[in-house]
């Protein structure tokens, strides 16, 4: 069985920051008769515009955006006012379950998540957005949003941390997507990293929701040997004590497929149909792999 390079067990900042060579610079506009033509990305991030205030109602506004709440407790019409919004947030959430701390080929499934992670900064980055990240704790807070380098770095910063070994206060995906609504707004892009079963413990009418108002990317983490163990009797040490599986019993392996294998393959089926875009990312895969995710049409859109 192979195992893992001694450089792929933990994480490290400069093979993270390395990995900014892989995700390319901003597609240019091309040169048209008139000037610029061609697929130029905006400055302009999310919905286009962001609420900055409400005032009196003059003559002249804009009905639509008339402040009912602000009118109703006043008794006085009032009008939202409304400024550019410039840059998209991109919020990385990383799942921190014991069991990515593992893995047989190239690098543990925890290195995995955090290379795919910091490709999802250094993406952010090349596109003008402001980044941001979390995991699933009651004690650490949030990676606050911060745009171009700065940004990237503090989520490498934190992904370094929390992929080198287990916190040892993990509360589970369901605790991190809470908190994740806190920060998304309409327009955002959100970059989850999640072992296959961790996702059990989300709700399912959370993942409609979080498609309908944002770009929603979930990476499940994988190993070869989760899905396709050798067909052999293998020694397993876990707490202190040793057990010995024969996984070339058809018993076995059926039990070993529902445990690893199903909750991936229901993972995907059931995300891809909600507007999820998800796919599997194999230890053994390039972490860059998934890029092509990003931008792309949504399960189900017109």
């Amino acid at each position: 069985m192979a195992v893992p390079h001694a450089d792929g067990v933990t994480p490290t900042i400069d093979e993270l920051v390395a990995l900014r060579a892989q995700v390319g610079r901003r597609g240019a506009a091309n040169a048209g008769r008139y000037g610029a033509a061609g697929p130029a990305r905006s400055v302009l991030r999310g919905r286009g515009m962001e609420y900055a205030e409400s005032r009196e109602y003059s003559s002249g506004d804009d009905a639509r955006h008339m402040d009912w709440r602000l009118t109703a407790r006043t008794g006085r019409a009032h009008t939202k006012l409304f400024q550019t919004e410039r840059e998209r947030l991109t919020l990385v959430v990383g799942d921190t379950s014991p069991a990515l701390y593992f893995g047989t080929r190239v690098r543990f499934k925890s290195v995995q998540a955090a290379r795919a992670g910091a490709l999802a900064a250094w993406a952010a980055v090349r596109d003008g957005d402001r980044i941001a990240a979390l995991r699933g704790s009651t004690r650490e807070p949030a990676v606050s949003p911060a745009p171009g380098s700065r940004g990237a770095l503090h989520t490498i910063d934190a992904l370094v941390r929390w992929y080198t070994q287990p916190p040892d206060d993990d509360a589970g995906l369901a605790v991190a997507l809470e908190h994740a609504q806190r920060l998304l707004r309409p327009g955002s892009r959100l970059v989850l990293l999640a072992d296959a079963a961790s996702l059990r413990d989300v709700a399912a009418h959370r993942w409609p929701a979080l498609a309908q108002h944002h770009e929603c990317i979930v990476l499940l983490l994988t190993d070869p040997f989760d899905t396709a163990p050798p067909a052999h009797r293998l020694a397993f040490a876990h707490g202190g004590a040793r057990t010995t599986l024969d996984l070339g019993a058809d018993a076995t392996r059926a039990a070993w497929r529902r445990e690893f294998a199903t909750p991936l393959d229901e993972a995907l089926a059931t995300l891809n149909v909600r507007g999820v875009r998800a796919q599997a990312l194999s230890t053994d895969m390039p972490s860059d792999a998934w890029l092509p995710l990003l931008g792309a049409r949504r399960v189900g859109a017109a």
